[in-house]
């Protein structure tokens, strides 16, 4: 009768204990769930056994009253049970107490002063404030009094920054394990959000602003928003993936991700481009006398099988299609594209080893030069464009890309160091000009031209330049459309405020060079018309342009050819990079940049960096102006009038013969090299 009475009261009391809480306010409980969340009917409890209860009833009254009995102890017990059952099958519950005492204390942070301390940047100090407070300041880092996975996958993050070129210093991790109090907690989750904040600004937009590195250089570049950094990291299923995210998606810059983690680890890194890892040809050309087009030679059939000729493989004549298969690996292999096959040539297609590219880096230790080449890497949108066209001015090339690969490749001559250096700029291609107008830059009329005036009167004429001056005294000199045009027969346009293009030129022997740093900082293009099919075969395929259509359009006047969507093109600064075959490549570093941006890294200037400083307005493009009347008619006069009025009363010196006036080259043709 004990056993039944003691079941019977187990049950009665588990059943009031439901209806109690059923009748509290604040308990919005299903039945079902206040049943299972009652500690008595957790699991059902065996009635005592007479062995169990013969002990209790020999105890003395005082042992009675100071030992609970079996009747009152299932309450408090039941749930340290329940608790140690499912303790391995669901997670921890939070503690409501422990958050809501972080909370308060971020609420009193993020409101206050306090924040000053941590986040210092204005716009993210905005983005902090605005996110924890459209979570009711509830955490993001630490529930239940400690640190989160998402803490631990963002610190992982943070800790190997080194591995995507930036410093793991410069984003500090707070140690939770010694964070014990609130106010603690509360101070280790705001320094972990603006060390997250920093990375994930630096790893888009760069440690050093470009502004620091020199003034002819500008990109349109957005920091990503505080507040949606964070969000991004409160929804990601996989934060250390998310914050990694923000650096640049490139292959190109993966690719130098991969070599600096091996230059570190101590793997062997290749300097320059060589042809050594390549196997020999089938075919190999025997050696002689330089093959051209018209020769016979039986060397020209092993010629044809080498480079896969169509038609009769055993024919001796070196006719066009043969030296348009040799021009056409001259390209691929950056080699001098004249169509003959001499010792550069025969070398390449034997796969002999060629000499190897100088190298002249900022620093000798190449892991700074890739540092510095990934930091330009940030520069540049994340979307390149498609097509889109990059040119790198160290390797002195230009490439068209395509889907994702490269369409194709043609040298340039590039700008002299110096004030003539070519800009690092993102512009966008909206024409073709055949047979264009060379406007002269007002900086190269102010600096060169105005001075070769005042030596020689005809120098301008002797080179085919004329001269007008507008109505407010704008002084205007051009060179019309013609064979020795400065910019040969056609020209490239990506509207820009530094006012460089790319172009056809003249002067075709600079290509021989290995180094070539000659312009005035446009881009001259070797095979221009090749370019021009490329560039339409993508903007206008319908139209059918080819390199002899576009030659048979050469005469007197202008003629643009627009794009329906225009072209990216991106003129960067590559001294480091991974070529087509996986090999690490460096360049000279011949405008400095590498050594500016080193020393910026490695100075007291570091940690202001990232912030751009004022730079003059750029005044290369601004008109030069002279008093009016100084050009009788609106055309260039030699007379008195126009030298008077520039420099003074002198006399006219006697016309003088080609010669080289601070900056520009006369040839005995009269041509100029310019720009």
């Amino acid at each position: 009768m004990k056993i039944v009475a003691i079941d019977r009261l187990l049950a009665s009391s588990a059943l009031g204990l439901v209806l109690m809480l059923a009748t509290q306010p604040g308990h919005a409980q299903s039945l079902e769930e206040q049943l299972n969340t009652a500690a008595p009917l957790a699991a059902p409890i065996a009635p005592p056994s007479l062995k169990d209860l013969a002990p209790q009833a020999a105890e003395t009254p005082t042992q009675a009253a100071s030992t609970p009995t079996p009747v009152a102890t299932p309450a408090p017990a039941a749930p340290e049970a329940a608790k140690a059952d499912t303790a391995k099958a669901a997670p921890a519950v939070a503690n409501p107490t422990a958050n809501a005492a972080v909370t308060d204390k971020l609420r009193e942070m993020v409101t206050g002063k306090a924040l000053d301390r941590i986040v210092s940047r204005k716009a993210e100090h905005l983005g902090v404030e605005a996110f924890y407070k459209a979570r009711d300041y509830a955490p993001l880092w630490v529930n239940d009094g400690a640190v989160t996975d998402r803490a631990k996958a963002a610190m992982s993050t943070l800790n190997k920054a080194d591995e995507v070129g930036l410093d793991a210093a410069d984003y500090p991790t707070p140690d939770f394990a010694a964070a014990k109090t609130a106010d603690e907690l509360a101070d280790a989750e705001l320094k972990l959000t603006s060390a997250v904040l920093t990375y994930a600004r630096q790893a888009q937009v760069g440690r050093i602003h470009f502004s620091r590195v020199a003034a002819d250089i500008e990109f349109s570049q957005t920091a990503p928003d505080p507040a949606s950094v964070l969000d991004n990291l409160a929804k990601a299923s996989n934060a250390a993936a998310a914050l990694e995210d923000y650096n640049p998606p490139h292959p190109q810059f993966k690719a130098l991700r991969a070599k600096l983690a091996d230059l570190r680890a101590g793997k062997p890194v290749v300097d320059t481009k060589t042809e050594d890892a390549k196997p020999a040809p089938a075919v190999q050309i025997a050696s002689g006398p330089i093959l051209r087009p018209g020769m016979k030679d039986k060397r020209v059939a092993d010629l044809r099988k080498r480079l896969d000729v169509p038609g009769d493989k055993d024919n001796t004549l070196y006719d066009a299609a043969v030296q348009e298969a040799v021009k056409t690996f001259q390209t691929t292999a950056d080699l001098d594209t004249d169509g003959n096959v001499g010792p550069s040539t025969l070398r390449a297609l034997n796969g002999t080893k060629p000499e190897t590219k100088s190298i002249n880096r900022a620093s000798n230790d190449p892991i700074d030069t890739i540092i510095v080449n990934m930091e330009r890497w940030r520069w540049l949108a994340r979307d390149l464009g498609n097509p889109h066209v990059i040119v790198n001015v160290p390797d002195y090339r230009l490439a068209l890309w395509n889907n994702g690969k490269v369409y194709w490749s043609t040298k340039i001559v590039a700008g002299k160091p110096g004030s003539h250096a070519t800009p690092m700029i993102s512009a966008e291609m909206k024409f073709i000009t055949v047979n264009p107008t060379w406007n002269v830059p007002p900086s190269i009329i102010e600096k060169e031209y105005l001075p070769a005036l005042q030596e020689d009167p005809q120098a301008l004429d002797r080179i085919g330049l004329k001269v007008e001056q507008a109505a407010d005294g704008t002084v205007r000199i051009y060179q019309p459309p013609g064979a020795a045009n400065a910019l040969g027969r056609i020209r490239f346009n990506f509207p820009n405020k530094f006012l460089v293009y790319q172009h056809d030129t003249p002067d075709k022997n600079l290509f021989k060079h290995e180094k070539r740093a000659y312009s005035h900082g446009c881009m001259r293009v070797e095979n221009p018309l090749m370019y021009g099919e490329k560039l339409l075969s993508l903007a206008l395929p319908d139209q059918k342009y080819t390199a002899a259509k576009l030659e048979s359009m050469f005469g007197g006047s202008e003629i643009n050819i627009n794009f329906p969507n225009h072209l990216w093109v991106h003129l960067t600064y590559q001294t480091a990079f991974v070529d087509d075959e996986g090999k690490l490549q460096f360049r000279e570093d011949v405008y400095g940049r590498d050594q500016r941006m080193i020393a910026i890294l490695k100075g007291s200037d570091r940690k202001v960096a990232d912030i751009a400083i004022a730079r003059p307005p750029n005044t290369s493009s601004k008109p030069v102006r002279v008093p009016v009347g100084s050009f009788g008619g609106g055309s260039y006069s030699s007379g008195p009038n126009f030298f008077e009025a520039l420099f003074g009363g002198f006399g006219r010196p006697e016309p003088r013969p080609s010669r080289d006036v601070g900056g520009p080259r006369y040839g005995r043709d009269g041509r100029v090299v310019v720009r």
